[in-house]
């Protein structure tokens, strides 16, 4: 069934654009276009309703989750390859995806106060879940955003709501300490949407609602924080998203501000790409991206129930 309907979208006109043979091209203000464009609203495999969280692994497949609890599995030129949806969705729907050291991708079960485990092909691995009680004490949680994984398999779980934290657990899912705490003070959160680790270890948090990004050790130690609420280049509007290049560079998804913008890893904008708008280049409420092996970013654009691919700026 899935194969009659992948095929029945793309005939129906799937892609909207097809990639370039000489990459990106230049859109007429000196940022470089999308060189594809993938995906329309629906409920067909391949098209999207408010797609919000986006993960990669280490074939440049791409698994994206949207309003429907649909985690969809793409190769990295929007070719749809399997889907699967989580046990239940009734009081919302995932924010987010991770991929695990050893390949679990990890799900953010937002409304359900849990992390799903479940194996490239969809298998859900029970056992392996972190949470599932609503609470304020440690193990439990409030709206879960994302989880990730350090070099020695400790989770960090961020939460929104009253809790507006970040748990850290041991590699067998025991709590081992948490920081955080409503507010806008240093080390406090409005929303930390999104996680990344670089490799110190490094917590790195997009703070969505105080407009700003927080990086702490792995004991919850704040070590840097920078970001301003605005739209000029350098400042933040809602930042949902986070990748770290591994080259001294973080791409950050701006929900509010429609738009990806290039920064030095101590907050020096380094360029912005995307306007408001519905045509190529254009986003509407951008909730994630992920960054390829060949350097490209793939930006989810939720509002336009779609997928941009552009080579990084």
């Amino acid at each position: 069934m899935h194969e009659t309907a992948s095929r029945a979208a793309w005939a129906g006109g799937l892609l909207l654009a097809v990639g370039l043979a000489t990459g990106c091209r230049d859109n007429g203000d000196g940022a470089a276009a999308p060189d594809l464009i993938w995906g329309k609203q629906g409920l067909l495999d391949g098209q999207f309703q408010k797609p919000r969280a986006a993960a990669i692994d280490a074939d440049d497949r791409l698994y994206i989750v949207d309003m429907t609890a649909r985690i969809q599995v793409f190769d990295a030129d929007g070719q749809f390859l399997r889907s699967w949806r989580t046990p239940v969705s009734e009081n919302g729907r995932p924010s987010g995806l991770t991929f695990a050291r050893d390949g679990r991708l990890m799900v953010a079960d937002t409304h359900y106060y849990q992390v799903l485990f479940y194996t490239p092909e969809g298998e859900l691995l029970e056992e392996d879940a972190i949470g599932g009680e609503s609470g304020q004490e440690p193990g439990q949680f409030g709206f879960v955003t994302d989880a990730v994984e350090d070099s020695q398999g400790n989770f960090y779980v961020a939460e929104y709501g009253d809790n507006d934290r970040v748990q850290k657990f041991s590699p067998a899912g025991e709590f081992l300490l948490q920081w955080g705490g409503h507010g806008d003070e240093p080390g406090q959160f409005r929303r930390p949407q999104n996680l990344a680790i670089d490799e110190r270890d490094r917590v790195w948090v997009v703070d969505a609602c105080n407009h700003r990004v927080q990086i702490f050790d792995g004991e919850g130690e704040l070590l840097e924080m920078w970001g301003e609420s605005g739209d000029a280049p350098g400042q933040l509007y809602y930042p949902y998203d986070l990748v770290l290049d591994g080259q001294g560079h973080v791409y950050i998804c701006e929900y509010g501000n429609h738009r990806v913008q290039k920064f030095t890893l101590d907050g020096k904008s380094l360029g912005v790409w995307g306007t408001h708008g519905r045509g190529p280049g254009e986003l509407h409420n951008p909730w994630a991206l992920v960054r390829d092996s060949a350097g490209r970013l793939h930006v989810i654009d939720s509002m336009n129930h779609r997928v941009q691919r552009v080579a990084g700026f």
